[in-house]
């Protein structure tokens, strides 16, 4: 880091103050580009998100499969509880099927009853 005399400091605050800009407008893009978790979509955007047809989406409201806000009659929906949704759908690793067994039986890796 180099060392700023006082004659200089008028230029150092407005490289300064020229990052900063730089930095609030690269944020701001960034916030724009990533949407809210807790953002609000209609069926359609929602739709999109999931990667389906509206009409299985439908499908999926009338048989209470996913997470949706009625108001009136529109449906929308939190992309938040559409993640929780998904990832409530994963499927277990036969690794972790097994030590979740091995956990509920109560037995140790060597084969013998822990109590």
């Amino acid at each position: 880091m180099e060392t700023i005399t006082f004659d200089q400091l008028p230029q150092a605050v407005s490289k300064l103050q020229d990052k900063l800009e730089s930095i609030e407008q690269l944020l701001l893009r960034q916030q724009e580009q990533q949407p809210s978790l807790e953002e609000l979509m209609p069926i359609t955007q929602a739709a999109q998100f999931l990667d389906l047809a509206v009409p299985t989406v439908y499908s999926k409201v009338c048989r209470k499969e996913i997470p949706v806000n009625k108001r009136g009659k529109r449906l929308y929906f939190y992309r938040s509880e559409l993640t929780e949704w998904i990832k409530s759908g994963r499927k277990k690793t036969a690794d972790e099927i097994r030590e979740e067994a091995v956990q509920q039986l109560g037995i140790s890796r060597k084969g013998s009853k822990t109590i």
